[in-house]
């Protein structure tokens, strides 16, 4: 088994992920890289970071790429569902990256690569030591019966519950200025798009990569 490098919320500041993943000493053939979900909205570069993202799937890196809350936005503006929600939550920023004079032209010209991404994200991911989730865990249900919206939405029910899951959970959505860890729960959001750092965690190290 190789090391797992988990990287925090992105929001479209594509400099910062070039410049973080330009940093980390991962092995393309034994590592695994899990990308914490919110990699769209509040940046400049939004439609940037999905099409560095799909290369790195084309060039062969092993990862895991979950869904956070803004993504299930997009996928619901994309649905014609709760546009308002999603453009007022940094949507509008998304959209300026893509081709069109107007909203309706601009979803219109999302290109296929992107929707199929946003559809294939996950919710959760795994392993005999971690779970990877973007936002937290629901106290007392198994990973298996989680809602959607707790794993997306959750904050304070979450990470300031002393609640055991008997695995480390590492987990982005809610920025603080450090990684937060308490309770076997590792928060990796430290506000990229803030003004802040953007985080990667290397386990089973424990090493932090910041820019």
């Amino acid at each position: 088994m190789g090391k797992i490098f988990a990287i925090g919320d992105i929001h479209g500041c594509l400099g910062m992920l070039t410049s973080l993943f330009n940093k980390l000493p991962i092995d393309q053939k034994d590592d695994l890289i899990v990308f914490l979900g919110d990699y769209i909205d509040r940046g400049t570069d939004s439609k940037g970071v999905i099409d560095f993202i799909l290369r790195l799937r084309e060039a062969g890196f092993r990862m895991v790429c979950l869904a956070g809350n803004h993504e299930v936005m997009f996928k619901n503006y994309l649905s014609h569902k709760n546009e308002a929600l999603f453009l007022l939550n940094g949507g509008c920023e998304t959209l300026a990256g893509y081709p069109g004079t107007g909203w309706a032209d601009k979803r219109k010209s999302i290109p296929a690569a992107h929707r199929e991404f946003i559809n294939s994200l996950v919710y959760y991911h795994e392993t005999e030591d971690y779970i990877f989730v973007h936002a937290g865990l629901r106290d007392g249900i198994p990973l298996a019966r989680q809602s959607e919206d707790d794993l997306v939405w959750i904050r304070t029910e979450f990470y300031l519950s002393q609640y055991d899951f008997g695995k480390d959970v590492i987990f982005g959505h809610t920025p603080f200025d450090q990684p937060f860890v308490r309770f076997r729960r590792i928060g990796i959001d430290t506000g990229a798009v803030y003004g802040n750092k953007l985080t990667c965690l290397v386990l089973p190290e424990m090493v932090y990569y910041q820019v």
